[in-house]
């Protein structure tokens, strides 16, 4: 088994299941699927699908930087939408946070999410 290591921060929301923030093997951290909670409060952020896709972002961002890395540091974002008609909205948000060249991506259409939330990211990461 290679070596791993636990990545935690209290920068983003605890995990709220049996999986961790993310895993390091090597200089590869797989991030957990984040959702739109608030890591203060456990809830979901108050405001429309900007706001929730918002937060998803700022949750990977604080797990990448506990991992040692930073959002240009993922090559493989998972996005999951209970609304594809949001897919542009992402697209807007997601080149506010991230610069070219983009990270591979794909995005899935689901009928639902934890806690109701309207938009969840997983994402893989390479620290160099």
């Amino acid at each position: 088994m290679p070596n791993r290591s636990i990545i935690s921060t209290d920068k983003a929301p605890a995990a709220i299941g049996t999986y961790s923030q993310a895993v390091k093997v090597g200089d590869t951290v797989y991030l957990s699927g984040q959702i739109p909670l608030d890591p203060a409060t456990m809830a979901l952020v108050d405001g429309d699908m900007r706001a929730q896709i918002e937060r998803v972002f700022n949750n990977l961002a604080a797990v990448c930087e506990a991992a040692g890395g930073s959002l240009r540091n993922i090559v493989k974002l998972n996005i999951f939408l209970t609304d594809l008609g949001h897919f542009a909205l992402v697209n807007e948000v997601m080149a506010e946070f991230l610069a070219e060249p983009y990270p591979a991506r794909a995005a899935i259409g689901v009928a639902a999410l934890p806690k109701d939330a309207g938009v969840e990211m997983d994402a893989v990461m390479v620290i160099d």
